[in-house]
């Protein structure tokens, strides 16, 4: 079975200063309740994240020193339950059978404490040494909840710590408790005598070594867990057969009630950890934080909201500030009137042969092109872009955002849980792909991938284009519905073609609170360097690609070759250099357009048509290559052949329409 591979204990990390092994901590529980922000705090910036070995879920590990003994830390991904549902359920429950963590700290949120003890009491029946971090109290105590946490330690028999992790709160305390640790006796929680009995029917024919339970292990296979039947199956050899009979026996027998029931009773047995721990004021108090996050998820307030948040985050800030305001500044005062005539001068001083001053300060010079596209155009738009999608994720309404369109979206084939990687594809595309993980099916996978290939424009490349087509009344709101319009359509017939079940959709919704600025531009930092580390080296080989070009008239020959296409698109010439520029990055094509319409070369219709093309065009090769990474070279070499006989089609038949209407 390709998730029970043992894993080494703590494969790559030091040993404490006593030399023994370090000390491996496992952080579980639900989306959205601090892991993260718990793990951040606990290891700093010595963090490593990589793929789970024969998955596309991605594992965070860190180092930290707790108690003078260093500890290997796990972030692991998003579960409910330990029966798996999602793919990142199946690899958090990887982690707690296999790698053997030798404490598995389950954060859940104070606020939704009743829902989330199911999960510890599984984690405490599977025998594992778990320690309860009862996280966002700061929330909790805001809305009049009260939480005796040393009563619920008591009815647990583990350590419990109350924390708002956030705010540092409850940090010392868990280190203390980590360090501390000591597996004891923990409380036994029964259920019903039926149950009971079927259960130890199942464990008292295990006869292997595991790491969990043999009751936590009966009750899965009651469930039907099949990653669980096999595991047993390897393990006890001859003897499943037996096994595999009784549970049989057993599903049969309570076939029309069994999860009801198991469900019911933990309910229940959670109802009794709760009596006299939680108490909650007749009348709660509603902040308005809690307002808004109620308006943001109703389509009758968060359609209004959302329409908000793009007209003032993307269009005024990003389009505005960071596309106009930021890039007249860099590219046009610092670049072209200072920075590039000067190092002209230099270059032309130190070098004497013209060819290869055109390598550096000529028309597609690697730094008069590659260096002000680079620094002067496309750094500023994604920066502000990257600063206002930190915002919005740290202020928590992302998650609402995905209940908002999990209805629309249901119709082009998949959830509310794909805005993440679809609004992360306004700022880079690339990413947003590898993001695409996270989504629950392959089907989901492929349709969100195809889309970002085609209607999702970076966030360097909307920047320039909202820069370009304000110019013109009407123009940016047809290249907008033009691209809306594409994007439900194919995203809808992908729907219909693509084969496979609609998957199901539950997010946890954190806190919605003001950002925290630290948090902010650390998000913004990471981003902005991961981009630049891929973006510099593709300009810098455009550049010199483009040179190559040239200098051999392969270039001159490929826009002889495309000057009939771009007549066809009603567009000039020049415009097919643009285009060149698109198959390296579409936001170095967008550049080349901002080029062109700063010269005056385009009219309004002209700069509509080519801004929807180029939109459309041919993913970039960064994008390209992580599509064929993610989804294969069948995959990624269809998407990019259709995106890109659908642009110049659409392209065509846009320009038509201007043509006919005289809209524009």
């Amino acid at each position: 079975m390709a998730f029970f591979k043992k894993k080494p204990s703590c494969h790559q990390y030091p040993m404490d200063a006593s030399g023994g092994s370090c000390k491996k901590v496992a952080l579980v529980g639900n989306p959205n309740v601090g892991k993260s922000v718990l793990f951040n705090a606990l290891t700093g910036a010595y963090v490593t994240v990589s793929n789970y070995p024969g998955t596309s879920v991605e594992v965070s590990r860190g180092s930290a020193n707790i108690g003078g003994r260093q500890c290997q830390i796990i972030d692991t991904p998003g579960m409910y339950a330990l029966l798996p549902i999602t793919e990142e359920e199946r690899v958090a429950r990887e982690i707690l059978l296999n790698e053997s963590p030798d404490l598995v700290v389950h954060v859940l949120d104070a606020r939704n404490l009743e829902r989330m003890l199911a999960m510890t009491l599984q984690l405490i029946e599977a025998g594992l040494p778990v320690i309860l971090v009862v996280n966002i109290m700061d929330e909790a105590e805001q809305m009049g909840l009260s939480i005796d946490l040393p009563l619920l330690q008591e009815k647990l028999g583990i350590p419990v710590i109350g924390a708002a992790v956030a705010k540092k709160r409850g940090l010392p305390e868990l280190k203390e408790a980590i360090s501390a640790f000591d597996k004891g006796k923990h409380a036994v929680f029964g259920y019903s005598r039926r149950l009971e009995t079927d259960i130890e029917e199942v464990t008292l024919l295990l006869r292997g070594n595991y790491n969990l339970s043999r009751k936590a292990l009966a009750l899965l296979l009651l469930q039907r867990d099949e990653e669980v039947a096999g595991m047993v199956r390897e393990t006890e050899g001859d003897g499943y057969a037996e096994v595999e009979a009784r549970v049989r026996e057993k599903i049969f027998a309570r076939r029309d009630s069994f999860h009801l029931d198991l469900s019911m009773e933990r309910k229940g047995l959670v109802k009794g950890l709760m009596a006299e721990v939680f108490t909650a004021p007749p009348q709660t108090r509603v902040s308005f934080g809690e307002r808004l996050s109620r308006w943001a998820v109703r389509p009758l307030t968060g359609v209004p909201l959302l329409l908000l948040v793009l007209y003032f985050g993307l269009y005024r800030f990003v389009g505005g500030f960071g596309a106009g305001t930021m890039v007249d500044f860099l590219e046009g005062t610092l670049f072209e009137a200072h920075f590039n005539p000067w190092i002209t001068g230099v270059v032309k001083a130190i070098i004497p042969w013209a060819i290869l001053q055109e390598l550096f300060v000529g028309e597609y010079g690697v730094i008069t092109l590659g260096l002000r596209y680079a620094v002067g155009i496309i750094l500023p738009i994604v920066a502000t872009f990257f600063l206002f999608f930190s915002v919005l994720e740290d202020s928590g309404y992302f998650p609402r955002l995905a209940l908002l369109v999990d209805r629309l979206f249901k119709y082009i084939g998949l959830t509310g849980r794909a805005v993440i990687p679809m609004v992360l594809g306004f700022g880079c595309d690339t990413m947003a792909t590898m993001v695409t993980r996270t989504l629950e099916t392959v089907r989901e996978r492929i349709i969100a991938t195809l889309l970002l290939a085609l209607a999702i424009p970076c966030s360097a490349q909307l920047g320039v284009i909202m820069a370009l087509l304000s110019k013109f009344p009407g123009s940016l709101l047809t290249w907008f519905v033009c691209l809306l319009f594409i994007f439900l359509v194919i995203g809808f017939l992908a729907a219909r073609i693509m084969p496979g079940e609609a998957p199901m959709f539950y997010m946890e919704l954190p806190p919605m609170r003001l950002p925290q600025l630290a948090n902010v531009f650390t998000k913004t930092y990471s981003r902005m360097q991961w981009y630049l580390l891929e973006i510099l080296p593709i300009f810098i080989l455009a550049s010199i690609l483009l040179w190559l070009g040239k200098i051999t008239s392969f270039f001159e020959k490929m826009i002889e070759w495309m000057t009939p296409v771009m007549a066809s698109l009603g567009l000039p010439r020049e415009t097919a250099m643009a285009f060149i520029f698109g198959f390296f990055r579409r936001d170095y094509g967008a550049a080349g357009l901002y080029d062109l319409q700063t010269k005056g070369i385009l009219n309004a219709r002209q700069i509509t048509v080519a801004a929807l093309t180029l939109t459309l065009f041919i993913p970039c090769i960064a994008q390209f290559l992580i599509m064929k990474k993610e989804r294969g070279m069948k995959v990624a070499a269809s998407i990019g052949l259709f995106v890109s006989f659908l642009a110049f089609g659409s392209g065509w038949m846009l320009n038509q329409f201007l043509l006919m209407t005289g809209i524009l």
